[in-house]
């Protein structure tokens, strides 16, 4: 989802006040958590973890407190989305106190 408001608001889709939202909730989580790429620039290489997403743990409520915004955003856009909740999300490429990316199960 943030990659999905970052985009709308790359492409000019985003109201200024979508757009200062934007820039000020990401710069909040770009300081509140570290960037698994930043650790491994693979966990999102398409090639080796196709499909791969970061997921919040349950315990990081300091950064689950601040997500509402984004899929409000995404909504006033047409964009639906919904809150998914998994003991076991996929294959755990990446992990860290506040986080894992996980490539999803095939179906």
């Amino acid at each position: 989802m943030f990659g999905l408001v970052s985009n709308l608001g790359r492409s000019g889709r985003l109201s200024a006040a979508e757009d200062r939202f934007r820039l000020l909730s990401n710069a909040w989580y770009d300081a509140a958590h570290p960037d698994p790429s930043t650790v491994d620039p693979a966990v999102h290489d398409l090639a080796v973890n196709a499909g791969a997403a970061a997921w919040f743990k349950a315990t990081a409520t300091h950064l689950l407190e601040r997500v509402d915004g984004y899929p409000a955003v995404l909504r006033a856009h047409g964009i639906a989305c919904e809150t998914l909740r998994s003991t076991a999300p996929g294959r755990v490429v990446h992990e860290d106190d506040v986080q894992v990316v996980v490539v999803p199960r095939p179906l």
